[in-house]
Order: C-alpha cells, then sequence, then structure tokens
C-alpha cells in the first residue's frame, strides 16, 4: 500500500487578469505544513474509494443532492488509472481539506490521489504532465507547484492568446511554468482564520466568475501589481523580511480584490472584509488577505508572535460575528510525501489550532 499526504497551500492572488498582456494569471502562493490531505492506495481490479474519516466526507454528498470527497477521489482515481494504464485501485481517504475554502483542496486531492495511485503500482507520478487531464492547472500553477516542492512559487501564467476568457477543455493546456520559487524561512508562520461561513467558487460559478473578471479587467492594475511583485515580494521573500513580505502580499490580494468586486460582492467577500480589517490592525500579524476565493483569511507573521497571532484571529471573528477556527501553522518547503504507509509516522507539525462556537 502507498500513502500520498500533502499540505494545503494559500493563493495570495493573479499578476494578470487583463487581455491586453502577453501573460495571463501568473499567481502567488506558499505552501503549507497543515491542515493536509492524506491518501492510501493499493492495487486492484477496478476502482473503489473509501472515507475512513466521517468527518472528512460532506454532510450533503450522504444525501446525494452535491458531489463530496469521495465522489472527487473516484473521478480523480478513475483519470489517474487511465493515465497509467493500470487496472484499478483500492483507496482509503484518510484526511481532506475543507472543500472550496481558500485552501487549494481541488488540486492537493486530486494529485495526492494521482500519486497514491502511481506509487501503489510502483509508477511514476508525473504530476505536472497529468495534472491537466485531471482538471488541474488551468488557470494557477501554485498548487501544482507546491505539491511538488513547496515553498514561495510565483508561476508564470498562461499565454494569453492561449487562453482568452475561456480556459481550454481539460487536458488541452500545461501547467503554468514556476517563474520563481524561494523557501520559505523557517521562523516564519501563517495565521488561518476559517470563518463558518458558504464555501468559495467552484466549477461553473467559478468559471463564469473569472470570465466576467477578465471581460472587465483593468490593465493598469496588473501594471501595479507586477511592480509589487518585483519590487516588494521577491525581495522580501529573498532577504526573509516577513514583515515586508506581510504587507506586500496583503496589497496584492486588495488590488485583485478589484477585479472581483462585482462577483463577490466586495474587494473582499462577506465576512472575510471585517476579519481582514481587524487583522491589519493587529501588531502580530504583517499583512492579511483572502486566500483564493475564501472563506479562509490568512495573516503572516513569524514563531515569535504566533500567539498573539492566534488571539488577533479569535477576536476578528468575535468582531465580524461568526464563528470559525483559527490556527497558526509552518509553510512546508518540502512538497508532498509519497512511499509505503507507515502507521508510526506523523505528519508535519500541525500547530495550534483552536475551534470556536458550540466546540470552543
Amino acid at each position: 500500500m502507498a500513502r500520498a499526504s500533502a499540505g494545503a497551500r494559500l493563493h495570495f492572488g493573479f499578476c494578470n487578469l487583463c487581455l491586453s498582456h502577453e501573460r495571463l494569471y501568473g499567481a502567488l502562493g506558499v505552501g503549507l505544513a497543515a491542515p493536509r490531505v492524506v491518501i492510501d492506495a493499493e492495487p486492484a481490479t477496478d476502482v473503489r474509494v473509501t472515507v475512513e474519516d466521517a468527518a472528512v466526507e460532506d454532510p450533503a454528498a450522504s444525501t446525494g443532492s452535491a458531489p463530496g470527497v469521495r465522489d472527487d477521489v473516484r473521478e480523480y482515481a478513475t483519470v489517474a488509472v487511465d493515465q497509467l494504464g493500470v487496472d484499478g485501485a483500492r483507496i482509503a481517504v484518510r484526511e481532506s481539506l475543507p472543500r472550496h475554502a481558500g485552501l487549494g483542496s481541488g488540486t492537493q486531492l486530486a494529485a495526492a490521489t494521482l500519486a497514491a495511485v502511481a506509487a501503489a503500482h510502483g509508477e511514476p507520478t508525473r504530476v505536472r504532465e497529468r495534472a491537466p487531464a485531471l482538471g488541474r492547472g488551468g488557470r494557477s500553477g501554485v498548487g501544482v507547484a507546491t505539491f511538488e516542492s513547496g515553498g514561495f512559487v510565483l508561476d508564470a501564467g498562461h499565454p494569453t492568446a492561449r487562453f482568452t476568457t475561456d480556459r481550454p477543455a481539460d487536458g488541452e493546456w500545461t501547467v503554468p511554468p514556476v517563474a520563481a520559487r524561494h523557501a520559505v524561512p523557517d521562523d516564519w508562520r501563517f495565521l488561518l482564520v476559517e470563518p463558518d461561513a458558504d464555501a468559495g467558487r467552484s466549477g461553473a460559478a467559478e468559471d463564469d466568475a473569472m470570465r466576467t473578471a477578465v471581460e472587465r479587467a483593468d490593465p493598469g492594475l496588473a501594471d501595479r501589481i507586477g511592480g509589487i511583485v518585483t519590487r516588494r515580494v521577491l525581495p522580501a521573500i529573498a532577504t526573509g523580511n516577513a514583515e515586508a513580505f506581510g504587507a506586500a502580499v496583503a496589497e496584492i490580494g486588495r488590488l485583485n480584490g478589484a477585479w472581483y468586486a462585482d462577483e463577490q460582492g466586495g474587494v473582499y467577500r462577506p465576512p472575510v472584509g471585517g476579519i481582514v480589517a481587524s487583522l491589519s490592525a493587529a501588531s502580530a500579524v504583517f499583512g492579511a488577505g483572502q486566500s483564493s476565493w475564501g472563506p479562509t483569511v490568512y495573516g503572516v507573521t513569524d514563531a515569535a508572535r504566533a500567539d498573539a497571532a492566534l488571539v488577533a484571529g479569535e477576536r476578528a471573528l468575535d468582531a465580524a460575528g461568526v464563528d470559525g477556527e483559527v490556527s497558526v501553522v509552518r509553510a512546508s518547503n518540502e512538497g508532498a510525501r509519497i512511499g509505503a504507509t507507515d502507521p508510526q509516522s506523523a505528519d508535519p507539525e500541525r500547530g495550534n489550532t483552536k475551534p470556536r462556537g458550540d466546540g470552543a
């Protein structure tokens, strides 16, 4: 039996959504040590999927009203089996990420499923090559890149002439190449505030929202973001300056929000705006923003301020009048772990987590 374990990722935003520039998208993000997706697989004559932890499965899926983790993994595994040219796999979902919460659940689940099935059959994963067939990497390349090697990633985007306002059909693109990658300093930490709110955009709804945003995108925003990336973000990660990095990625997120304001109800989707404002005023948080479509809010901090950042996250939820979960986690600089299962092994440090509401 083989296991693939991969951490979540944060998505700080895109460099460009305007069709007048040569490259479209170009995403920035960072791989996290936790939370994680963990998939076990062994060879079989067909595709079978079980969900070992009841908390992983979506309640809606059990009623048949919406697809859940089990359905997603079955679909990914079916494609993986076809790509690998093998008969099948028996798959167990040990852990999964919150779906459509801004943490990269789709790409990490797809890549981990592929990797576990490939390892079980002794085949190379080649996740970058096979991700398009799984429907991943059509816009952002951050999820694939952090699965491969973790760290901070800036991808090169897609040729604008190839994509226009619609992405091609699944499999008819290549994952954006990595333009810059840096290891995240060991003492940096990331505050995650996950409010109890509706899931972020996905599927057809995300496609429609992105199409509208691209059609209306102001090219001036892309020019401003490009300057921030080259003069602030890249120097900050290269020199290990967490304060400068946090402020820079927060500004990129705010500018990205201007592209999406009509689609998500503001620069940040409700209730994210209030949470970001609260965190931005906290001295323990160097910069805050919405990861992807949310609702997860991130804050950049360091080990010395981690406890204070947790308190700031709790206060931000209180100020917004919502329940949720607050944690501080490390970055991951190693990418996914793939190999034989070891019942005695432990995943990387998950950080401090404080649920709120009835479970607080």
